[in-house]
């Protein structure tokens, strides 16, 4: 599962790259993926948006096993 994690985070990346940030994955464990946000998604207003709306929705829509998104 963390394969398909890092696959799917590679394809979100270069849209945070564009905005100054970046996400690395720290831990898959029973469905909970555990990221970082770097960059200017670490001290963004926006980033709980970006983490919820944006990674965990597709992240979940291409790895059905993820049951949660958290950042760590």
């Amino acid at each position: 599962m963390r394969e398909k994690v890092e696959a799917v985070l590679a394809e979100v990346r270069p849209a945070l790259l564009a905005d100054g940030g970046d996400v690395e994955l720290v831990d898959v464990q029973d469905g909970v993926v555990s990221v970082r946000l770097t960059g200017a998604c670490a001290g963004c207003p926006m980033s709980s948006m970006t983490l919820k709306s944006g990674i965990e929705r597709v992240l979940k829509e291409h790895v059905p096993e993820v049951k949660d998104v958290v950042a760590v």
